[in-house]
């Protein structure tokens, strides 16, 4: 049964396995940990495993409890080299908080460090799924978060909500809850006079991505509502709901599924696995500047040929993933070469009649071929 509201988010049948998000501001208040919400957070796990569901954790906190412990100013956020460091010391005092309260319970706590090469090259990507399935099978609820302690500026998620939605796919999960410091997804600035919160959303548009802002109330995490749509159009892919709650209130499970306050994604589209983990990549090697005859063929479903590119962006070798652009600079789609840059370059505007002189071999059928492909 496909989810249809917030209360489904309760339901075994509708959601079999639910990932919750849990930002750094939820966790850590300006005293410390925020023990007596956490504890009942941990028991509406507890009451959604005893209903039948599975349950995935993915936990920010650790930076914040690190910069408790060592007494590094803006939330241990000052530098790299502070996050790391904070990171390195948090992730131990978060690990052993959530192994304790989940315990209580009965249920054993299975820590994951991921970064993002973790889940964007594909066998490591297959080897967290594998990982996943085995940990949920044996009955532990694995609590996930990036490992910030080695991530660095350029090789990082930066915030867990994309992340949730990447496990989510990882994990075939039924649905995704973003518990932040806000209720859920407004037309303009919550600030703003007249501000209004969207119940539902039916795809992430371009209209809905105006709605957004960078801002982070608290400024203790590092996701604003563009990272959570973000995460939403990555959940969308794999056919995956995904929630905006605020769980800055007791018993924020409840409140978002018994209540109805939240603002619920619902994917217009599924994609194969694979394509799912393609589409929903952060990290790409280059670009594909096409035209418009190539972009409506592949609005058609068509393959990228060699003539309707105009122009190569970056460095990239055969079988990387690369953007497909248009002239404007609107992302078409995602995909994975068949050519590296330089042969890319040297084709570029080519029927594939004129393309072995060049290449000094038989042209390959597409530079990215449909089946390589997802449309964005």
């Amino acid at each position: 049964m496909p989810i249809a509201a917030l209360s489904d988010l309760a339901g075994k049948a509708e959601c079999p396995l639910l990932v919750i998000k849990v930002g750094s501001a939820l966790l850590v208040g300006k005293e410390g940990v925020r023990r007596e919400w956490l504890t009942g957070l941990v028991a509406e796990i507890a009451e959604a495993r005893a209903r039948g569901q599975q349950v995935i954790v993915v936990s920010s906190g650790a930076i914040a409890l690190g910069a408790a412990t060592l007494g590094l100013d803006k939330g241990g956020r000052g530098s790299l080299a502070d996050a790391q460091a904070c990171a390195a010391v948090g992730q131990i005092a978060l690990s052993g908080l959530w192994a304790e309260l989940l315990g209580s319970h009965g249920f054993t706590a299975a820590q994951m460090l991921l970064t993002l090469e973790d889940l964007e090259d594909r066998r490591r990507y297959l080897n967290v799924t594998a990982t996943l399935t085995r940990l949920l099978d044996a009955g532990a609820v694995p609590v996930i978060n990036e490992n910030d302690s080695v991530a660095t500026q350029e090789i990082r998620f930066g915030d867990n909500d994309r992340l949730a939605a990447r496990v989510a796919q990882a994990a075939q999960a039924s649905a995704v809850l973003l518990l932040s410091d806000i209720d859920g997804l407004y037309d303009r600035h919550p600030k703003e006079p007249g501000a209004r919160m969207i119940p539902v959303v039916e795809g992430v548009t371009a209209e809905v991505k105006a709605m957004a802002s960078a801002d982070s109330n608290s400024g203790m995490g590092s996701g604003g509502m563009i990272s959570k749509l973000q995460a939403a159009e990555i959940a969308e892919l794999a056919g995956i709901c995904l929630v905006i709650g605020n769980g800055q209130h007791d018993r924020p499970v409840a409140r978002v599924t018994g209540e109805g306050i939240g603002t619920l994604f619902l994917p217009c589209r599924k994609a194969s696995a694979r394509k799912a983990w393609l589409g929903g990549r952060l990290r790409l090697k280059g670009s594909l500047v096409v035209d418009a005859g190539a972009a409506a063929a592949l609005e058609r479903g068509s393959s990228l040929l060699a003539k309707g590119i105009t122009e190569v962006e970056g460095v990239f070798e055969r079988g990387d993933p690369v953007a497909i652009v248009d002239g404007a600079g609107q992302v078409l789609a995602h995909g994975l070469s068949e050519y590296d840059a330089a042969e890319c370059a040297a084709i570029t505007g080519m029927h594939s009649s004129e393309q072995a002189a060049v290449l000094g071999y038989a042209p390959r059928s597409a530079v990215v071929h449909r089946d390589q492909m997802v449309l964005k």
